[in-house]
C-alpha cells in the first residue's frame, strides 16, 4: 500500500505521514543521491551556465537540474514542496500546511563556482513547522547524512554507514564557554564583523571556515563544538541540518539563545543563529 493509500484510507493525513517518515525520507534520499549526480556532471563539465537572481546571488544550470530531479521525486509522496529553486507558495496558503518538504537543491552556489566541493544538497521534512527529518549530501565528497526520531542520524560514505550519537543532553553556551579549547566552524564566505566579536569570547579557540550546510555536520560529528552565524540565511539553508541536530539533542538557537530557529514564517529569512 502506498503512503498515498494510507492516507486516504485512514482519513488522517497526519498519522499517515507521521507512521511513514522513515519511508519519507528513503524518498528524500533517493532524491539527492540522484540530484547530486546532476551536480556534478555540470560541475566536471565546467559548464554552469550562471544567472544572477534578483537578490544577487548566482543560479547555475546545477541548481536549476537538482531542483527538477528533486522536485519530481518529492512530488510522489502528495506533501507540498518549498524550494529555493522553486515557484514560491504565498504565506497564507503555506502556513496551512501541516506537512511539507523545505529543500536548497545546491546550498553553496559560490563554493560550487569556486570549485572546492563544499556544497550539499539539503532536503529537510517539515511537519507544523518543525524539521522532523533532513536528508544532506555532499557530492564531491561523498558523503550522505539522514537523520530523524525514527531514523537516528546516520552518515554513509563509500557504502559505510556510520551512527552519530547524540548528546547526553542539551548543552549550554556557559559550558562551552568554561571548556579549555572550542573548536568553532566558521562561514568560509558569511565572516562579518559580529561572527569574529562572537568568536572572540573563546580566547583558546580553534577557528575552520567551511562552505554550505557541511559546516552543521562537522558540528553533529563533533567534530566542530560551536556554529556561529551573524549573516543572511534563508530557511532552506538550515532546516535539513537542522532536523539532524534536534535528533542529537543539539539545537540551531537565535542570537538571543532562548528559542531556535523558527520555519515557515511570512518572510522566509533567518535571524541571527549560534548552533552547537
Amino acid at each position: 500500500m502506498t503512503l498515498t493509500q494510507q492516507q486516504n484510507n485512514s482519513g488522517n493525513s497526519s498519522a499517515a505521514y507521521a507512521a511513514n517518515i522513515t519511508t519519507l525520507l528513503q524518498t528524500a534520499k533517493t532524491a539527492a543521491l540522484e540530484a547530486g549526480e546532476a551536480i556534478l556532471k555540470v560541475y566536471t563539465s565546467g559548464d554552469a551556465e550562471v544567472e544572477v537572481k534578483a537578490d544577487d546571488s548566482p543560479l547555475t544550470k546545477a541548481d536549476r537540474a537538482a531542483h527538477e530531479i528533486i522536485a519530481c521525486h518529492l512530488a510522489q509522496t502528495g506533501l507540498p514542496i518549498l524550494s529555493e529553486e522553486g515557484k514560491q507558495t504565498a504565506f497564507e496558503q503555506r502556513e496551512k500546511w501541516p506537512w511539507h518538504w523545505l529543500v536548497d537543491p545546491l546550498d553553496g552556489t559560490k563554493e560550487f563556482l569556486k570549485r572546492n566541493g563544499e556544497f550539499t544538497v539539503n532536503i529537510a521534512l517539515m511537519h507544523l513547522n518543525i524539521p522532523v527529518g533532513g536528508v544532506i549530501y555532499a557530492p564531491v565528497l561523498g558523503a550522505l547524512y539522514v537523520g530523524s526520531s525514527a531514523t537516528g542520524v546516520y552518515k554513509e560514505t563509500q557504502g559505510q554507514q556510520t551512527l552519530l550519537k547524540p548528546k547526553p543532553k542539551r548543552q549550554e553556551l556557559k559550558e562551552l564557554l568554561q571548556q579549555p579549547q572550542v573548536h568553532i566552524i566558521a562561514s568560509r564566505t558569511h565572516l562579518s564583523p559580529e561572527t569574529a566579536a562572537f568568536i572572540s569570547q573563546f580566547p583558546n579557540s580553534q577557528t575552520v571556515s567551511m562552505g554550505s550546510s557541511l559546516k552543521f555536520m562537522l558540528v553533529a560529528e563533533g567534530k566542530a563544538d560551536i556554529y556561529p552565524r551573524f549573516a543572511p540565511t534563508m530557511e532552506w539553508d538550515t532546516a535539513a541540518a537542522h532536523a539532524i541536530l534536534l535528533t542529537l539533542n543539539r539545537g540551531i538557537y537565535q542570537q538571543n539563545l532562548q528559542h531556535e530557529l523558527a520555519y515557515n514564517k511570512p518572510n522566509l529569512l533567518n535571524p541571527s543563529f549560534i548552533a552547537y
